[in-house]
């Protein structure tokens, strides 16, 4: 259906710092349908909410384009 929503979870390495996690939410912003994004530091999980459209794959795509492991 048009407009559902899901929630992605999965493991990003490599961010040590803040400006590490505010180069991985600029390049989660930059997917087509992202809703809202929330990263721990600590243990390096990422959960973003996004249009059903979104897939996991493109998510890792662009942190990895940005430098880092999905």
């Amino acid at each position: 259906m048009f407009g559902k929503k899901q929630t992605i979870e999965f493991l990003v390495d490599g961010m040590m710092c803040n400006k590490c996690l505010e180069h991985v939410e600029n390049a989660l912003k930059g997917v087509k349908g992202v809703k809202s994004i929330e990263i721990s530091l600590e243990d390096k999980r990422v959960v973003v909410t996004a249009s059903d459209k979104v897939t996991e794959q493109s998510l890792k795509d662009a942190v990895i384009k940005a430098g880092y492991k999905a």
